[in-house]
């Protein structure tokens, strides 16, 4: 199954005419690994978002969202209450933040 984040990357790596066996060594892994996370069936680690950011000019914020979205949805994609937990933990992040703010 495809993902946002495999997919954006996917992306930016096509528009930057740059091929898997480019940017892989650049992440330090094979081009079979990079392919996986383009297609979905693996996952980036987290401290390599900025510098994947970096080899594909990519805004990081942008990335980063899509990166934990996929990561959301794995956790929680067979779950009835899934939306439901999902608003329950954005209502805890905003009051986190209106707290924070005071």
């Amino acid at each position: 199954m495809a993902t946002q984040f495999g997919e954006k990357v996917r992306e930016l790596r096509e528009q930057q005419h740059l091929y898997l066996r480019q940017v892989a060594p650049l992440l330090e892994m094979d081009t079979a690994q990079l392919s996986k996370i383009e297609k979905g069936s693996r996952q980036l680690k987290r401290e390599q978002i900025p510098l994947l950011t970096g080899i594909l000019k990519a805004n990081a914020d942008e990335l980063l969202v899509l990166w934990l979205a996929d990561q959301l949805y794995d956790v929680v994609k067979d779950e009835d209450v899934a939306l439901k937990a999902m608003e329950a933990a954005e209502e805890v992040i905003m009051n986190k933040k209106k707290s924070k703010k005071k």
